[in-house]
């Protein structure tokens, strides 16, 4: 089967999952023919996705969120009108994706959570499958735990996920646990998606911890922790394009730039991991049996419910700030008890290549894929 990758550009998440689907796919006799990433002003796209996707990458404006003027909280009203003042930069870069779909001819279109993959499916029309995959689908299942006291928070995220499904014929949702079975015939429970240099990793423990944090305003708040608290060793990384790499403001703490093989030496060997609620990040930290703290990113109602889920699945704790000393505090109390996830994690090559056993099928015809009327919502004009 062919496919053919859409994925978000926030973070870093969805475009490890799709370096590590995109490994497994090739290896198991399929190809991968593009990756669409949509990009923003916001992040730049690491190089070790370049470095380590072997297909041809295409990258597009996608909607991002905006942050306060410490980019640290996200604003969201202010997401909202901005992404809606970028209208016809979107309407560019569902093109560009229809120009790949056209030019690869996939069977499965895979989209890694972005909302202008929905938006494709709802506005072009292509005859092959269209699936989803992501820690998000899992709001489909009645044991989600949604974060309380949130309810505009609450509506937006599912509102936003939803979008990103548009016409989904399958939806992968990504757990930390594994769920009992749905009702729903279109959702598929999964594993994380660990890529295989994380399996290859050998877990140590040495005496420092590590802080991962999505967006760089939270940089002060660790530098003040390390300032007053000097005998504790931290290795953080972030993504604050103007800084050097190996910024070391305090002799007990040095910022790298996102850099992912560095970053997952640092993982195998860390005493612990703090960071912003990612769940790519967490579910590494857990596979390698470290306990983590996991510190939601104001704003982000996705951080909140991830946080939920991660510590009713025994991978830590929440909090509300970078206090190392919590999680000190945590471990001291775990004491030798340790989280095997590995059981569950192992799962994930066999539960997908059932997913594809029932659409393995020959690949389609040019003449599968076709563009649709005017759309009024974008005014994309058809062929």
């Amino acid at each position: 089967m062919k496919f053919l990758f859409i994925v978000q550009g926030e973070g870093r998440g969805h475009m490890t999952q799709a370096i590590a689907l995109s490994q497994k796919l090739e290896s198991w006799g399929h190809t991968v023919s593009a990756v669409c990433i949509g990009k923003s002003a916001r992040r730049q796209i690491p190089a070790f996705v370049h470095q380590n996707i072997a297909a041809p990458i295409y990258l597009y404006d996608s909607p991002n969120f905006v942050t306060d003027e410490k980019q640290k909280s996200i604003l969201l009203w202010k997401t909202f009108t901005y992404n809606l003042g970028q209208i016809n930069k979107y309407q560019k870069s569902l093109r560009i994706i229809d120009e790949q779909v056209n030019k690869y001819q996939p069977d499965v279109i895979l989209n890694f959570y972005d909302i202008l993959g929905g938006l494709y499916k709802l506005l072009y029309k292509h005859t092959g499958e269209f699936w989803t995959i992501g820690h998000q689908y899992l709001i489909e299942h009645p044991e989600f735990p949604f974060a309380p006291n949130q309810t505009l928070a609450k509506w937006l995220f599912k509102l936003n996920t939803n979008l990103t499904a548009i016409g989904a014929s399958k939806k992968l949702a990504l757990s930390f646990r594994n769920f009992t079975s749905s009702s729903n015939k279109n959702l598929y429970i999964l594993p994380p998606l660990l890529r295989r240099e994380v399996k290859d990793l050998q877990p140590k423990n040495d005496d420092f911890f590590l802080c991962y944090m999505v967006n760089p305003g939270y940089g002060q708040d660790v530098i003040n922790f390390a300032t007053a608290n000097p005998n504790i060793e931290i290795v953080a990384f972030w993504d604050h394009k103007s800084m050097p790499d190996g910024y070391k403001p305090v002799p007990n703490l040095i910022f790298h730039q996102v850099n992912d093989r560095l970053f997952l030496e640092k993982m195998a060997s860390c005493k612990g991991l703090v960071s912003t609620a990612g769940f790519e990040s967490i579910c590494e930290a857990m596979y390698m049996g470290k306990p983590v703290m996991m510190v939601p990113v104001a704003g982000q109602y996705e951080q909140a419910c991830n946080a939920m889920d991660a510590e009713i699945s025994g991978a830590g704790i929440q909090s509300t700030d970078f206090d190392f000393r919590k999680l000190i505090e945590y471990i001291d109390q775990k004491a030798t008890e340790a989280l095997d996830s590995k059981t569950w994690f192992d799962q994930f090559d066999s539960l997908f290549l059932k997913i594809i056993a029932e659409n393995d099928k020959p690949p389609l015809n040019s003449s599968s894929v076709r563009r649709v009327k005017k759309s009024k919502a974008f005014g994309i004009l058809s062929s």
